[in-house]
């Protein structure tokens, strides 16, 4: 599949079992024949859309959801060329990590003593089952913000309950107002649940200063997930 090719544009993948089987009815629902009828649409109108249409769901074909054990939540692709590619907070190798992910760089020093990588491909995190999930998985490219209420957040609504009904702790990262509202269903263990939900504001430079920076996430998720019998992540990217 090609990004230029209309199949690219239509979300309806080839998915892990364990994420399709569940996700079919709404795979099937008119919400995403909308959103389909949307991207092909802006594809028809020579719209460059980011991340490319073999990347929409990146984040699902890394981190099955039987491997699950934190789950991150971003908002939008960044619309910028070459960044975006499927994970939230994430950009390929070769591009200058942005300012939000140099600031969650900056607190994994703190919190763990790793030096920031030298790029910001956080596929190492995916493999290990942290879920880079955007509430919006697409985007025009320059254009911030330019696809949501077209339908993808009820996708990713879906993909956060079907997280949060495994019988296995899993961590949620919660980082701003926008990811902890979206999450706010989730029961921490504080609440009687069985998930860690660690919020904290937002690494956005706007924010950073206001709880993110000293929040441990890394750590704590670490800790979580040893209690449990997990195994911790390792969270230092190969260069």
């Amino acid at each position: 599949m090609t990004d230029t090719d209309e199949t690219a544009t239509r979300p309806a993948p080839k998915l892990h079992a364990g994420w399709a089987t569940p996700l079919a009815p709404m795979f099937a629902s008119p919400v995403m024949e909308s959103l389909r009828a949307f991207l092909l649409e802006q594809k028809g109108q020579g719209k460059r859309i980011f991340p490319k249409g073999s990347e929409y769901f990146r984040a699902l074909d890394l981190t099955p959801l039987d491997t699950v054990r934190v789950v991150i939540l971003g908002q939008d692709p960044y619309h910028g060329e070459g960044q975006a590619h499927g994970l939230c907070f994430s950009v390929q190798r070769g591009v200058r990590p942005p300012p939000s992910l140099v600031n969650i760089f900056k607190e994994m020093k703190a919190d763990l003593g790793i030096d920031p990588p030298r790029h910001g491909n956080l596929t190492h995190w995916a493999e290990q089952g942290v879920l880079l999930l955007n509430s919006v998985l697409t985007v025009e490219m320059g254009q911030a913000a330019s696809h949501q209420g077209r339908g993808w957040e009820k996708f990713t609504d879906e993909v956060i309950a079907l997280v949060a009904r495994q019988e296995r702790p899993i961590v949620f990262i919660l980082w701003g107002a926008y990811a902890q509202k979206k999450a706010a269903f989730v029961k921490d263990v504080s609440q009687g649940g069985r998930h860690l939900v660690i919020r904290s504001a937002h690494p956005s430079p706007l924010s950073a200063h206001n709880g993110f920076f000293g929040s441990r996430p890394f750590s704590r998720a670490n800790a979580f997930l040893r209690e449990h019998g997990e195994q911790p992540i390792d969270w230092k990217l190969p260069e």
